[in-house]
């Protein structure tokens, strides 16, 4: 390969990285004169990254991504885009040096019992979850034929066979997923994985305008609600979602733990009656829900 198309390349790499780090620096709303500050760079070597004017080391790529908080996926992104080989790996969750990973899942999924937690990959896949999870999805859905792939809680959620007619107040757990789906993307922007999955559940018949259009900039409660309800039955809970500490490893990072937990008595009573029943299909024998139930979510 000749001299000048070796030239050429390394231009057109420069010239993606650069536009890369930028994306990275508008999306964190930072000026070229704060990113080079925290960086400890000039402003003037920053704006020629950016234009792919010079050409940054990786040194320079990682330094940068560091004070972006940039992802582990997309630091390897920015490193091949500018010429350099892929720093940090992504493991399958069955590797066997995941192991000690695992464990300390399961213990936390066992804990968790008699109330349903998942663990979740970037795409909102279900990649593990306690014995409560299969009990009350289970009876909650029941032997509806699943669809290929691997569950997918946007999917069963949005999806007008799975769960969406079993959530009472569908509509406002509908608009807080969307939301959410983007801010807790990982690193705050959605990879285009993500936005595809969205554009997809969107799709789906009969979501309403608001929940196509939500509202990013509508303050985001701590807590909401979700009830779901069959035969009489109500189950109204909360979540809260745990991530992995300053891992080193790209899949490692996009895990997530969502815990359920009980938003009234009802629902602790019903949780427990479950788990104490033989089967999966045995079904649950909690008290039914009185003729006026408390307003849901």
């Amino acid at each position: 390969m000749s001299a000048s198309r070796l030239g050429r390349l390394r231009s057109s790499s420069v010239s993606q990285v650069g536009g890369l780090l930028q994306g990275w620096r508008q999306a964190r709303r930072l000026s070229q004169l704060a990113l080079a500050n925290q960086a400890g760079i000039s402003p003037r070597h920053l704006c020629f990254v950016e234009t792919g004017r010079a050409n940054p080391s990786r040194e320079m790529v990682l330094t940068l991504a560091g004070v972006l908080d940039v992802p582990l996926r997309e630091r390897n992104a920015l490193l091949l885009a500018a010429g350099f080989a892929p720093m940090y790996r992504e493991s399958g969750i069955a590797d066997a040096e995941l192991e000690p990973v695992r464990a300390a899942l399961t213990a936390i999924l066992r804990q968790q019992e008699p109330f349903p937690a998942v663990v979740l990959n970037r795409r909102w896949d279900v990649l593990q979850q306690n014995a409560a999870a299969e009990r009350f999805f289970g009876w909650l859905i029941g032997p509806r034929a699943a669809p290929a792939g691997p569950r997918n809680v946007l999917r069963m959620m949005f999806d007008p066979a799975r769960l969406r007619p079993l959530v009472g107040n569908w509509q406002a757990v509908a608009e807080s997923l969307i939301v959410r789906a983007r801010r807790e993307a990982v690193g705050g922007m959605a990879d285009p994985d993500t936005a595809a999955l969205i554009d997809e559940i969107l799709a789906y018949p009969g979501v309403p305008p608001d929940v196509r259009r939500p509202r990013l900039d509508a303050p985001s409660l701590p807590i909401i609600p979700i009830s779901f309800e069959k035969d009489s039955i109500r189950f109204r809970y909360f979540s809260t979602v745990t991530t992995l500490g300053t891992p080193q490893d790209v899949t490692l990072q996009e895990l997530r733990i969502e815990c359920f937990f009980p938003a009234d008595a009802a629902t602790e009573r019903n949780a427990r009656e479950l788990a104490a029943t033989a089967t999966v299909r045995a079904g649950p024998r909690p008290r039914r829900a009185r003729a006026r139930s408390p307003r849901s979510g």
